[in-house]
């Protein structure tokens, strides 16, 4: 179901709907389901990182909707809760005029708690029961009018991933934004207010707090709020002993935990009924096989190889039509500007053979985001993760890092801001330190190329395949002892536990299988519109000029590419990689790449279509890399290209900063000195991996 669309005046400032729940409760599906935005959706939790917005429609009216981070509580232990914590308080701006507080209908009285704990702040708020279509399936029936009529706000029963109900919510949250809602909670007992007075005491002067805000400080052991109360933090421990020291309970941290459950259990009883008891004997089962120690692993490694065989043979008749629909466009540009040469130049050898070169791999592009968002969608996700907390351990890490670590592999960004999830700050660094080893989308079309030119036609689809998923692994079998080794000697994290709940099995949402495969390649469409294009047509000028004067002979295409202002630095900065096996086309290749580490396909693109003969067809990529000779030094008329040139090249990239933008976020995440250290390791351990790489299999292979 979409939102009513229409085109009335707006007013100039948009009532806004912010969206809280637990994660995996389908809180961003329902998003967008109301926004038709499509946001990154999967079932476990450090999806949603930071506040998301978008505006929907409430038949005619407009409103802006902030989907936050999933939360069990305001207890804010993390970076991304603290976003939740702020926005409700009203600390990151206005606060909403409207919550919408998203609970899974098989876990309700839980995802009440939290909708309790907002209530306390006096947010409206409407209440969605998600996944009603599951409970019915399980026997289970849930009276969302009687609990609606206890809570005091309204209850809408919905599926999110089919739509259903959302009909009724529309019409709900539009009268909900005429009539705000309140829950009504239970007054809190005299003792609360003495403890909080106790703390408001203790803040200085000219800074006020609101009795919920001193509620969040009196039972939160680090809320953020603390640190914008201007208690110092050497005193709060000793403030916050004090203010719970009147408290009755015998445990004053459980104080608020056992008032909202109290009150909850009242609220649903009669609410929740069971016809039949559920089945999980198939989903222990599958988890019994999936969630084991040594099957598990190996069916895990199996199913990333069936993927990445998939990725390379599914994907090859689109590519070739690719290459064609390139090669067309070539000599058609070619044909109307043979009266402008160096126009032609421009066109030809730089644009559409840089960004070509690029674009050829979007099949498998397509195909590695269709392949992760179908297990995302089907629950197996968490199971890996579960996995990967057994792997991570003695390395200082748990399974929470598995989420930032999975999100690199498209792109590190992303993978950067999941660490917000990582409670404790020395665990959060070292997965940031590690992220970018990850191999993401842009070294995909790197290893293609290199496997496709001389690992395949050597030794069949098969080995290329495992190839492909060994480099796609080798950053994180490469970071795990980098962790332990920053953990050991630097950050001395000690041992966390890792507490995950296992979503159910689930057929995908197709919808947002799709979606989320057609972003993901339409971001690499647009870095090769965007930033790709500006490279490639710099690095044509660079490889072009300074051009031969008038009076001059033109010299020979070699010559010229040598000689530009690009080939004399790749020629001067090449014995720093000449140990790797890599020439000085290939150096400036690795060195302008930096921006994007896809640039590299389109400047070794761009440098052999100029060095060709204009007047022939000139050759495809990957037969120039196969017919490329040394020029200079013992290695004369040798080839360049070699199964063990191809592997360090492949090493280099794999183990290297992943791009620009990595870095910038990584300053802004943890410090400029971290990014400092982060490159600087990542480059020296890169270099060395490859000459190590190319010594030996120089030495082993013919």
């Amino acid at each position: 179901m979409s939102p009513v669309r229409a085109s009335p005046s707006l007013p100039a400032m948009l009532p806004t709907i912010a969206l809280v729940g637990n994660p995996n409760t389908g809180k961003t599906t329902l998003f967008n389901r109301l926004t038709g935005s499509r946001q990154r959706v999967g079932n476990y939790p450090g999806v949603t990182v930071a506040r998301r917005s978008g505006q929907m429609w409430l038949e005619s009216r407009k409103a802006e909707a902030l989907d936050l981070p999933g939360a069990y509580s305001l207890a804010a232990g993390s970076p991304d809760e603290r976003i939740a914590c702020d926005v409700l308080t009203g600390r990151a701006g206005a606060a909403p005029e409207l919550v919408v507080c998203t609970v899974d209908a098989n876990h309700l009285q839980r995802g009440l708690f939290l909708a309790c704990q907002v209530a306390d702040f006096g947010a409206p708020m409407v209440i969605v029961v998600n996944f009603m279509d599951e409970a019915e399936s399980k026997g289970v029936s849930i009276d969302c009018e009687t609990l609606s009529m206890r809570l005091g706000v309204p209850v809408v029963p919905i599926s999110a991933r089919y739509g259903h109900g959302l009909l009724e919510l529309d019409a709900t949250l539009k009268k909900s934004l005429t009539a705000p809602p309140r829950m009504a909670l239970p007054a809190w007992d005299p003792e609360v207010g003495r403890s909080t007075g106790r703390i408001a005491g203790r803040i200085p002067e000219g800074r006020t707090f609101s009795a919920p805000e001193l509620r969040r400080m009196l039972f939160d052991n680090d809320s953020s709020l603390l640190d914008l109360s201007g208690i110092a933090r050497g005193e709060r421990a000793a403030v916050l002993a004090a203010a719970r020291s009147e408290l009755s309970a015998a445990h004053p941290l459980a104080y608020e935990s056992t008032a909202h459950h109290a009150f909850l259990h009242s609220a649903l009883e009669g609410v929740v009924t069971r016809g039949r008891p559920p089945k999980p004997e198939l989903t222990r089962a599958m988890d019994r096989i999936l969630t084991h120690r040594i099957l598990g692993l190996a069916i895990f490694i199996g199913l990333m190889f069936f993927v990445f065989q998939s990725i390379y043979t599914l994907a090859t008749p689109a590519m070739s039509m690719i290459e064609a629909l390139a090669g067309w466009l070539s000599d058609l540009a070619g044909r109307h500007l043979d009266g402008l040469p160096l126009f032609r130049s421009l066109i030809c050898d730089g644009i559409i053979a840089g960004v070509g070169g690029v674009v050829v791999f979007l099949p498998q592009i397509f195909l590695l985001f269709f392949f992760i968002s179908l297990l995302e969608g089907t629950g197996y996700m968490a199971r890996a993760a579960f996995l990967m907390d057994r792997l991570f351990g003695w390395c200082g890490l748990n399974g929470k890092s598995f989420v930032p670590l999975l999100s690199s592999y498209a792109c590190a960004v992303p993978g950067l801001y999941a660490t917000r999830t990582i409670e404790d700050p020395k665990a959060r660094l070292l997965t940031i330190l590690i992220a970018p080893l990850m191999s993401c989308s842009a070294r995909l079309p790197v290893y293609l190329l290199m496997i496709g030119a001389f690992v395949a036609p050597a030794y069949g689809a098969g080995v290329a395949a495992g190839t492909l998923l060994a480099f796609h692994l080798l950053g994180l079998v490469v970071a795990l002892p980098v962790a332990w080794v920053t953990n050991r000697w630097l950050l001395k994290i000690p041992a966390q536990p890792f507490v995950l709940e296992m979503p159910p099995y689930r057929t995908p949402g197709w919808r947002d299988t799709l979606w989320r495969t057609w972003l993901g390649g339409r971001d690499f469409l647009q870095r090769a519109g965007g930033i790709i294009l500006a490279l490639s047509i710099l690095i044509w000028a660079l490889l072009s000029f300074p051009r031969a004067s008038s009076g001059e002979a033109p010299p020979d295409p070699t010559a010229q590419v040598e000689n530009s202002y690009l080939g004399q630095a790749g020629r001067a900065l090449q014995p720093i990689f000449a140990p790797a096996g890599f020439d000085w086309k290939l150096t400036l290749g690795v060195l302008a790449s930096f921006p994007a580490r896809e640039v590299i396909v389109s400047t070794l693109g761009i440098i052999y279509r100029l060095e060709g003969n204009p007047e022939d067809d000139p050759e495809p990529l990957i037969e120039a890399l196969r017919n490329a000779k040394w020029t200079a030094g013992p290695r004369t008329g040798q080839p360049v290209f070699t199964i063990a040139t191809a592997f360090s090249l492949m090493v280099f990239f794999a183990l290297c900063m992943q791009c620009a933008s990595t870095l910038v976020v990584i300053s802004r995440e943890a410090g400029v000195r971290y990014a400092v250290i982060t490159f600087v390791y990542m480059t020296t351990l890169a270099w060395l991996s490859a000459v190590v790489t190319y010594q030996t299999l120089s030495r082993v292979l013919p």
